[in-house]
């Protein structure tokens, strides 16, 4: 196994945009791509291991830049100010994802027919987000992501076979969240599932996550179904 890694700029909007790209190069042939959407903190670690991870199934992956030149946030208050335009922009949210997508289609040794996509907190809701806007895309996949719909005026019809992992007490994605968008989803006629996983709360993949109080807490078992569910959705819709 040797793993290829780069970072690749992008443009939407006039804009320029950083995504991490990572795939193993011992696999034969074009490989399908499974783009990944980060958390409010931006493109950082975490989603660069997942997208190691995944190179390692022989995927090619691509983890995205949705606040553009590579930006994290290193607390509450600059992440909530990255974030925040976006969820109050979701046209804007979509052209950016959707431009992402562009991207990766175009990078060497991947299938750009294809393609799923993936993301956690924000990023799901961005990943679900491109569902709705029509995306030809293969899958989606939600990991605590935000539930809330966009308001846009809905797509002619959702390409995308929709994946969510939510955590029950989720204090984010409610119960009655959870009720909208498995209707929204069914009256758009989308092939979807839901895996909700009980007594656990919000951001339950990432280790760092200590603040049960807040809503906040990794939860090795959610994490590790998760986990097994995503490979098994990914082998459906890429294989």
């Amino acid at each position: 196994m040797a793993l290829i890694e780069q970072h690749v700029d992008y443009h939407e909007g006039g804009q320029r945009f950083q995504g991490f790209f990572c795939r193993d190069d011992s696999y034969p042939g074009p490989q399908p791509a499974v783009l990944i959407s980060h958390t409010w903190a931006g493109r950082d670690e975490f989603c660069e291991r997942k997208a190691r991870r995944l190179a390692w199934h022989g995927y090619a992956t691509f983890a995205l830049d949705m606040y553009g030149d590579g930006k994290q946030g290193k607390t509450v208050e600059e992440n909530q100010a990255l974030m925040g335009p976006l969820v109050k922009d979701r046209a804007l949210l979509a052209r950016r994802i959707n431009a992402a997508l562009a991207a990766v289609r175009k990078q060497p040794g991947v299938d750009a027919q294809r393609v799923a996509a993936m993301g956690f907190c924000f990023g799901g809701l961005c990943v679900l987000d491109l569902a709705r806007s029509g995306a030809d895309v293969r899958g989606v996949a939600s990991f605590h992501g935000i539930l809330k719909p966009n308001g846009l005026p809905p797509a002619p019809k959702v390409n995308a076979r929709v994946l969510i992992m939510h955590g029950y007490d989720d204090p984010m994605a409610p119960p009655e969240d959870v009720l909208a968008i498995a209707k929204e989803f069914t009256q758009a006629g989308a092939d979807w599932q839901l895996h909700a996983y009980g007594h656990t709360v919000h951001a339950f993949t990432n280790t760092e996550a200590n603040n049960r109080a807040g809503g906040m807490q990794y939860n090795d078992r959610a994490d590790r179904r998760s986990w097994h569910t995503l490979i098994s959705f990914l082998e459906e819709v890429l294989r």
